[in-house]
């Protein structure tokens, strides 16, 4: 099975669309490891495109966020202003969609989608020390989670964990997986970046080939930054998209 895995989506329409559109016939199943809202301008072009696409989602903090599921006490105040606009502007049903998210690990042929950590939804693993505990919890070896919005992940190998680096001066980079290992899986954020590349983050993954395809795309980051300022959400949040940060 060809999968494509998207994480941290936050309502950037132009980023989805584009990674939509370089994908088209490349893949059987969609799935999501969270946060499709929060920050970006658009929540309803991507929760539509979610609902009738994404075959498994998993709820991410900025789901519950924005649609009151969460305590806004423990967010910055960008975060709790974008919270705030997108639980304004939501519909009313793709508010009860994300409502009705599950809260992962969810399991799909024998590997896990969780947003933060597999112990702990909202835990992020940044560090090689994090992702051993996370290990611990798994239920199989290969796990795909979000959460950091850094393209990466961590490999077991028996021996200690180590960080996977993704380069920023490549589209694609490909990694085989060892039976005999276990993987953590970013995939990197479509939305939002945060590992210095701007460009929209997702994976590819074969299931037959055991094949995880990194990958980023160049998306109208103007456009997207023209209506997070005129919908009257934080100007940082315009910003950031262009550095990737």
């Amino acid at each position: 099975m060809r999968y494509i895995i998207l994480s941290d989506l936050h309502a950037n329409w132009e980023a989805l669309e584009a990674v939509v559109r370089e994908t088209d016939g490349l893949y059987e199943r969609a799935l999501c490891c969270g946060d499709l809202v929060g920050y970006g301008a658009d929540p309803n072009p991507v929760v539509d495109w979610v609902r009738a696409n994404c075959a498994l989602v998993v709820r991410g903090n900025h789901d519950k966020a924005c649609t009151g599921q969460e305590d806004l006490e423990w967010f910055n105040p960008v975060a709790r202003s974008a919270a705030l606009w997108t639980l304004e502007n939501l519909t009313a049903e793709n508010g009860d969609y994300i409502r009705g998210l599950p809260q992962g690990p969810l399991v799909e042929d024998a590997f896990q989608l969780v947003h933060g950590s597999p112990f702990d939804e909202d835990e992020y693993v940044l560090a090689a020390d994090e992702a051993g505990q996370a290990f611990g919890y798994l239920e199989c070896r290969l796990a795909f989670f979000g959460h950091t919005h850094v393209q990466g992940g961590f490999v077991w190998n028996h021996s200690r964990v180590e960080t996977i680096l993704c380069t920023a001066r490549t589209d694609r980079q490909f990694m085989k997986i060892d039976p005999d290992c276990a993987y953590l899986i970013n995939p990197g954020s479509v939305g939002q970046p945060r590992d210095g590349n701007p460009r929209a983050g997702y994976a590819l993954y074969d299931s037959d080939e055991h094949l995880v395809t990194y990958c980023r795309t160049p998306y109208d980051v103007e456009g997207a930054q023209r209506k997070i300022r005129d919908s009257g959400l934080p100007a940082i949040l315009a910003d950031r998209l262009s550095m990737g940060r």
